[in-house]
């Protein structure tokens, strides 16, 4: 069966600091459509970022802020209880250092997708959650926001004025109620780049994917997501342009 639809592919970069190296976005830039570049509170610093937006704009990537939480040690992985005016002004400083670094290399940023522990944060808590969108309007209202297909990120981006990107995973298990398998559980993330695909051509041509259970998730999603530090990313990225391209 041919794709009944277009597939962007989106990975998350720009996470390496100082000595420390994470991902491969050298390798991984050719094998996808849309960059979500760290800002520097969950991993990457000012040389890397930049040399990640260059690499980007190499390839003709799209460019996606990947603000988070300020966790360097946990990767951004853990939800750090913050006011709104604390969340609202961490935004801010990540999105705009971002957009500043794009445009100084003659881009301009599309989007941006909150990263990690933030991410499914936002999916679930709605105060929180518009903290965010305003944050990201007051820097720029015609920025896109990636966030979960399926949740209320949708109704609360668009009743902002912004434009949503449902965003579903190639390489992470869902629950029967649609929110990603948690990394704590066995199994949450697929390194076997077969499966990945066959995830992906799901939801993109069958509007579903599974439960490790075999229970089905109805999931509409404009873009699909590597994340950049899977040891299989640079895999999945490869067998997924072969099967795009195939299934075209």
């Amino acid at each position: 069966m041919g794709l009944t639809k277009s597939i962007d592919i989106n990975c998350d970069m720009g996470e390496s600091y100082g000595n420390y190296h994470i991902g491969n976005d050298t390798a991984l830039m050719p094998y996808i459509n849309s960059a979500n570049i760290a800002c520097g509170m969950h991993g990457g610093d000012p040389v890397h970022i930049e040399r990640t937006i260059c690499l980007a704009l190499e390839h003709n990537v799209r460019i996606g802020a990947h603000p988070g939480y300020p966790d360097l040690q946990g990767f951004g992985r853990r939800v750090i209880a913050m006011k709104p005016e604390e969340l609202a002004s961490f935004i801010k400083y990540q999105v705009a250092a971002l957009k500043g670094l794009v445009e100084a290399n003659g881009g301009k940023l599309a989007y941006v997708k909150p990263h990690g522990a933030l991410y499914n944060h936002i999916a679930q808590n709605k105060a929180d959650a518009q903290v965010v969108i305003q944050a990201i309007r007051s820097i720029d209202s015609s920025l896109s926001i990636m966030g979960l297909a399926g949740s209320h990120m949708k109704t609360l981006v668009e009743e902002a004025g912004s434009t949503f990107i449902a965003e579903a995973f190639a390489d992470r298990r869902y629950e029967i109620d649609g929110k990603l398998r948690s990394r704590s559980l066995p199994e949450a993330l697929i390194t076997n780049p077969k499966d990945a695909c066959e995830q992906v051509l799901s939801i993109a041509n069958a509007l579903f994917t599974q439960t490790l259970a075999g229970d089905k998730v109805s999931l509409v999603a404009d873009s699909f997501c590597i994340h950049g530090d899977n040891p299989a990313a640079l895999a999945i990225a490869k067998s997924l342009k072969e099967q795009i391209k195939d299934n075209s």
